[in-house]
This record gives structure tokens, sequence and C-alpha cells, in this order.
């Protein structure tokens, strides 16, 4: 089994920002650290960290038998990004993990990312009440990596850092998995401090959602990989899941602005005004 057995699921959203370890890395994604979940995601401005800190994280992708995609709404109590919508989970690996976290240059080279993995199966659990055994370890795809970042322009949460806001900035690692039934049929128990609401659709129907006149809001981690890769993925979604076609692991693409060599601090509303993607070829790894 993979599920972790040293992280403490029942803790509140302000212990998992105390306690929790993220992996910290530079932009080439070599890992330099670790930082409780709460400093790595505070941007203060005028401060040291105004675009918060570099750290790996992931997103996952889980697809029914018919291609529809599983989104869910980040609970309104949740201190980062409440209420907007997302992809099916999106969370961090940690330290101090069993099995462990912490992928190596090897694991990234090959593509097996099992660290990353492993972290997708504790959070799957922990916030959908998905089963290993029903999203095998072995049965997700590791594609790619993002590195962006995103300041939580809404900061609805009571508990703003002082001089600041929260943010994301992350090395996320895209993760897609297919699970051989119908979606409403995928045994669930869905936690209610993390998510308010989940939604099986298919591309179409996430095109509408994704409307601005929709007045839904989105997570700027969904947005980019929406705008940017999922739907020529979802597309051909039997090689990119069976195959190496969209395996990309001596890449990581970057949201840079056009004007300087400065990532771009999206808000939740806008993301691709005035940006390019860039890709930095990752060698060594």
């Amino acid at each position: 089994m993979s599920a972790s057995t040293t992280w403490d699921a029942t803790q509140t959203q302000e212990d998992f920002m105390r306690n929790d370890r993220v992996i910290l890395v530079d932009a080439q994604d070599v890992v330099i650290g670790d930082a409780s979940k709460k400093d790595a995601h505070k941007f203060l401005d005028g401060g040291a960290t105004p675009t918060g800190t570099l750290h790996r994280a992931f997103s996952v992708f889980i697809f029914d038998a018919d291609d529809r995609l599983l989104l869910q709404q980040r609970a309104a109590s949740k201190i980062t990004f409440p209420s907007v919508w997302t992809n099916t989970c999106c969370s961090h690996q940690l330290t101090g993990q069993e099995p462990g976290e912490i992928d190596s240059p090897s694991a990234i080279a090959s593509g097996s990312c099992r660290g990353a993995k492993s972290a997708a199966v504790r959070k799957l659990k922990h916030e959908l009440g998905i089963d290993e055994s029903d999203v095998p370890i072995d049965s997700i795809k590791f594609l790619t990596r993002l590195h962006y970042c995103a300041k939580d322009e809404f900061a609805e949460h009571e508990n703003q850092p002082v001089g600041g806001t929260w943010g994301e900035h992350e090395m996320d690692y895209i993760l897609f998995v297919k699970v051989p039934r119908v979606g409403e049929t995928l045994p669930m128990d869905v936690n209610a401090d993390e998510i308010d609401a989940t939604k099986w659709v298919s591309a179409s129907e996430l095109k509408s959602m994704m409307d601005p006149t929709s007045g839904l809001r989105w997570s700027p981690w969904f947005r980019i990989i929406a705008e940017r890769f999922l739907y020529e993925w979802w597309g051909d979604l039997d090689a990119a899941l069976t195959t190496d076609k969209y395996v990309d692991v001596g890449t990581i693409h970057k949201v840079m602005s056009t004007a300087q060599d400065e990532l771009v601090v999206f808000s939740t509303q806008s993301i691709a005004l005035s940006v390019t993607m860039q890709t930095i070829a990752v060698h060594g790894v």
C-alpha cells in the first residue's frame, strides 16, 4: 500500500498550515530544503517573500470510463483559494512521509515520479475519500511540470498574513489517471472541510463552465493547464495515459512576463493577459 502512514489527516486547516512541511526547490526543480506550508505560501509585500517560496506540488486529473473529468470546488473554509473550482485534487508533496514523497532526479528522468504519486494517493483519500484500490498508484501517469506563481487576489479568509496575502508559487507535477467505471459509481466520501462540491464534466461542459459569463471562479493553476495543455491531452486521452506521447520529463513549463524575465503574479480571475509560455530544458534530470 502507498497511502502515507505518517501523516495526520485529522488536523484543522490551521494545523496543516503550521505542521505540513513542503519541499522547497530552485527554478530547475532541485531540492534545496523545506518549509512549513504557512511560510511557503506567504506573499509579503516589500518583504523577503513577495512571491512566496517555490515548492513542489501536484495536480491530479481523474477521468471516468466516459472520458469525463472530475472537478472539485474548494471549500469556502480553505485558507488559500477558497471556493474556486479546480481539477480533481491538487496539493503538495511533503517531507517526512512514509512512503517518501520526494522524487529524486532519476525518478523524474524516468517519469516514474512515485513520490508525487504517493502524495496524490494520500490526498485523494483525504479530500475525496477515494481508496487506492480504486485508483492504484501504478495507474497514475506523470506528464510534465509547470512552474507558476499566483496571488490569492480575493483573500477572503480572515487569517491573512500580516503585511501581505496568501498565494501559490509552485513546481506543479501534472498527473493523469482514468478509472474503468462511470464516474458516479466511483466510491467517494467527500471531506467537507476540503471540498464544497464535485462534478463530472465533458470537455464541452468544462468550456461552458469556464466561460467568463458563468460567474464561476477557477484556480489559477487549473486555468493555466486548461488554456495551455488540457484539451489536447484530453482529446487524445488513451495515448496520454497508455503511451509516452505527451510525457515530457526534460522540460519545466514556466509562465513568464513578456516584458522581463520575472514571474507574473496572476489573480484568480485573469490568467492569460500579456504572458507567454516559455519552456526551460532541464539537463541532468
